[in-house]
């Protein structure tokens, strides 16, 4: 039992996330959005997935506008393997959305142990207050330290649409070649 007399030893990867081990850890970089409805911004980023031993990663994302430090968005959620092979990815965002994705994990271009997810929604929630978001696509890259994703969607009477891009770079967690 971890208590005061025995220290918390870090937990072992869950052998179902051996595919995504490649994601772990502290991520910092630069993004670009835009979309039809909103003037073009840049914003820096800060995103985290860790484990804890259990069959999932925690995933949590903050961003920052360029010109002048203020938050711009944040997002928290959970990824898992299914069974069959998918990756779920599951999110919730502060402006009253809840996204339930599936992906293809497939082996990334950037070497061994490289990742590459094509996330599509499964299902999408909104709250009564939230603006509606009827799609997400999201595409996450991974070699090396290298993190680079795109994000689709659609939403407010607007067609799929490119609306986010980043490249992230892995400050803490496992380092990859």
């Amino acid at each position: 039992m971890a208590g005061r007399d025995h220290p918390v030893q870090p937990a072992a990867l869950h052998p179902s996330l051996t595919a995504l081990a490649g994601l772990v850890g502290t991520w910092v970089g630069e993004g670009q959005g835009s979309y039809p409805t909103v003037a073009a911004f840049a914003y820096t980023e800060q995103v985290t997935i860790s484990h804890v031993g259990k069959p999932f990663l925690a995933y949590a994302q903050r961003t920052w506008s360029i010109d002048d430090g203020r938050p711009l968005h944040a997002e928290t959620g959970y990824w898992r393997c299914a069974p069959d092979g998918t990756v779920e990815l599951v999110v919730a965002h502060p402006t009253g959305h809840a996204e339930l994705a599936v992906g293809v994990l497939a082996a990334g271009g950037g070497g061994p142990g490289a990742i590459d997810i094509d996330f599509r929604s499964a299902s999408l929630a909104c709250s009564p207050s939230a603006k509606e978001v009827t799609e997400v696509r999201r595409r996450y890259m991974v070699g090396g330290d290298h993190l680079r994703y795109e994000l689709e969607m659609a939403a407010v009477n607007q067609p799929l649409a490119p609306h986010l891009r980043g490249e992230l770079v892995r400050t803490t967690g496992e380092r990859r070649a």
